[in-house]
C-alpha cells in the first residue's frame, strides 16, 4: 500500500465512514486516528495478513497465523485460519470464546526534530485493525482441505512459482491436516487505528514524510534469516 493511496483512503474513509453499533472497544483510538471505512479496512487486511490472534481463556494467549478474509460474508467479514492441535489456544475454538485478530502494518519512531516545531515528544506512528467474533471450528474434513487450498492459493499466486497444493499426494494431504484446527470467525466488530500523524499541521507532516524517506530501516526477513 503506498504512502499516498494510505493517507487518500484515511481521507476518504472520514467523509464515508460507516458507523457500527456501540461496543466496548479493543484498543484506545483517538477521534483523529480512528478509520471505519470497510473497503478500506478490509484492503488492509488482505495486504498485512499474518496476525496476532489474541484469546484470553483460561489466560491470555497469542498466535501468529496467516489468515484469509472473505469480505462478502456477514456484516464487517469472515476470517479463516488454522493452529496446532497442539496449541493449547485450540481449546478456544468452540463457537463461545471471544477473540480479536490483530492485523498490523507498517511503524516507525517519530522525532520532535522533524517538526516544525521540534518542542515536542516523540511518538511512535503505526497502522493496526482489530477484528473481534467467536471462534469457531472448522472441523469437516473437505471444508478443512478448501481452507488450505485457498490460503496457500492467495500467497502463491503472485509468485508464479508452479506449487500446486492439490498435486500432492491425497494421503500425504490428509495426514499433515490431523495435525491442525481450522476455524472461522464472522467479525462482529472492526476497528482501525491509523497513528500516522495526520492530525498535525501540513508543515509537521512534510517533514515526517522526508524523514521517514532517509529514516534507517528495519531489516528485511531475507537480512535476518541470513544472520
Amino acid at each position: 500500500m503506498k504512502r499516498r493511496d494510505l493517507l487518500a483512503g484515511i481521507t476518504l474513509s472520514s467523509l464515508q465512514g460507516q458507523s457500527q453499533p456501540p461496543r466496548a472497544q479493543s484498543l484506545y483510538i483517538p477521534k483523529a486516528h480512528l478509520v471505519e471505512d470497510r473497503r478500506f479496512l478490509h484492503d488492509f487486511m488482505d495486504e498485512f495478513s499474518l496476525v496476532e490472534l489474541v484469546t484470553a481463556a483460561p489466560e491470555v494467549r497469542i498466535t501468529h497465523i496467516p489468515v484469509l478474509l472473505d469480505r462478502g460474508s456477514g456484516g464487517y467479514g469472515k476470517i479463516y485460519g488454522h493452529v496446532s492441535r497442539q496449541n493449547p489456544q485450540s481449546r478456544t475454538l468452540d463457537g463461545e470464546h471471544s477473540a480479536v485478530i490483530v492485523f498490523r502494518g507498517p511503524h516507525s519512531y517519530i522525532s520532535p526534530s522533524w517538526y516544525a516545531k521540534p518542542d515536542a515528544v516523540p511518538t511512535w506512528n503505526f497502522a493496526v485493525v482489530h477484528a473481534t467474533g467467536r471462534l469457531k471450528p472448522i472441523t469437516e474434513k473437505m471444508a478443512l482441505h478448501d481452507l488450505l487450498a485457498r490460503l496457500i492459493a492467495k500467497f502463491e499466486s503472485s509468485r508464479n512459482s508452479g506449487y500446486d497444493f492439490a498435486k500432492l499426494p491425497e494421503s500425504y494431504r490428509y495426514r499433515l491436516m490431523e495435525g491442525i484446527i481450522g476455524f472461522e470467525m464472522d467479525v462482529e466488530q472492526l476497528e482501525g487505528k491509523f497513528k500516522l500523524g495526520q492530525e498535525r499541521v501540513e508543515a509537521d507532516r512534510a517533514g515526517v514524510l522526508k524523514n521517514l524517506k532517509s529514516r534507517k530501516k528495519e531489516r528485511l526477513i531475507e537480512e535476518l534469516t541470513a544472520s
